[in-house]
């Protein structure tokens, strides 16, 4: 699944193509994604300007002249291609290249928004687990699938002493803690095994672990924090850098994933200096976890 880095990157790219741009018209060529889409979807969105794109966690915001915003998941599978011309040539630029490659095939292509300039954004999703939904702006604080989110991983509020308060007495593992949605948004189990690598912290190891008794964070508390917000921000970096170009790419918009350290690294040596370890898979809640077993306590 996209995490907040890929998330972040197809944001700006949406933003380049669409913010500013009127919706002319919207095709929807299936009434359902993960769940079904309003029977007035497409009549809402044409006709209305895109003031803004925004991003809470794993969820894209466009902001509307009308007052709505479009909220929006990619899903498993889920991911955008913007086609410049009118001739709807596949000569498309990609928003993203993942891990685990996007489709191209045409029948995946679900929504497409026709934009004024001449351009269409198509979402293409071969699961269907993405989603799309209209919520009045008025209301999006009270939207249930925003309103339980913890904090940004990349904001000023989260730190130390917030990831402490969050895991204190928690005796879930720390990889396990850290997949919550509701203690940090956006992480996901890529980004998470590289960050507790940074960190040299097991995914093993107890969450209460990053709080002291008296609730105060700890060095790994700190540690960790540090490590999460390196690696995202690298990671967009990564992806987001080609995106000043996009209009003159081949549909190979940045590659997030770069420079793994342990994630899908079974078997080979641990990158840490003087570490003479080897990456170990385990599984852990249904989900492999890429970790050091010498570096990594």
């Amino acid at each position: 699944m996209p995490e907040l880095p890929e998330v972040e990157t197809v944001r700006r790219g949406l933003e380049a193509a669409m913010d500013g741009e009127r919706i002319t018209r919207v095709e929807v060529r299936r009434p359902d994604l993960r769940w079904p889409l309003a029977k007035d979807f497409a009549q809402r969105l044409q006709g209305k300007d895109v003031t803004g794109i925004g991003r809470r966690a794993k969820y894209l915001l466009v902001d509307l002249s009308s007052g709505d915003v479009l909220l929006m998941h990619l899903g498993m599978s889920g991911s955008f291609h913007v086609f410049l011309g009118r001739d709807e040539q596949r000569h498309d630029n990609h928003l993203g290249r993942y891990y685990h490659e996007r489709s191209k095939h045409l029948a995946h292509d679900h929504v497409v928004f026709h934009l004024a300039s001449g351009a269409s954004v198509t979402f293409n999703d071969p699961r269907r687990f993405g989603s799309m939904k209209l919520v009045p702006r008025a209301t999006l604080d009270h939207e249930p699938l925003l309103s339980g989110l913890g904090p940004e991983p990349l904001g000023n509020a989260f730190d130390a002493a917030m990831l402490a308060t969050a895991c204190r007495g928690k005796k879930t593992s720390l990889k396990a803690a850290l997949l919550d949605q509701r203690v940090v948004a956006g992480l996901g189990n890529i980004y998470v095994c590289e960050a507790l690598h940074r960190a040299r912290l097991s995914p093993k190891r107890r969450a209460s672990t990053l709080a002291e008794r008296n609730g105060a964070p700890n060095e790994r508390a700190v540690r960790l924090v540090d490590a999460i917000k390196a690696v995202l921000i690298q990671a967009i970096k990564d992806g987001g850098s080609s995106l000043r170009d996009h209009r003159l790419t081949d549909g190979e918009l940045g590659m997030f994933q770069h420079h793994f350290r342990v994630y899908d690294r079974a078997g080979e040596r641990c990158r840490t200096e003087r570490c003479k370890g080897v990456i170990k898979r385990i599984v852990q809640n249904g989900r492999s976890t890429f970790y050091c077993p010498v570096c990594q306590k």
